[in-house]
């Protein structure tokens, strides 16, 4: 459910942000296996969440860009 939310809720800065919180974190050291277990299940999720608005972003730019050409060569 956790995997759900984040990805309907969070924005791509958002998860950035806290991405780069929970690497910080981790590199940081001091928590326990457990905390630094669920730390890096947190950043794997958002690594993902990261990874779908960037492959969205790249979608609509090729599409964009196809459109554009489409365009250019039908001499319009």
């Amino acid at each position: 459910m956790t995997s759900k939310v984040t990805e309907e809720s969070l924005g791509y800065e958002q998860a950035r942000d806290e991405l780069i919180e929970v690497v910080r974190r981790l590199e940081a050291g001091g928590t326990t296996l457990e905390e630094s277990l669920a730390l890096w299940e947190r950043g794997e999720e958002l690594a993902k969440v990261c990874r779908r608005w960037l492959d969205g972003a790249r979608a609509r730019l090729d599409a964009a860009l196809a459109e554009e050409e489409a365009v250019e060569e039908s001499g319009e």
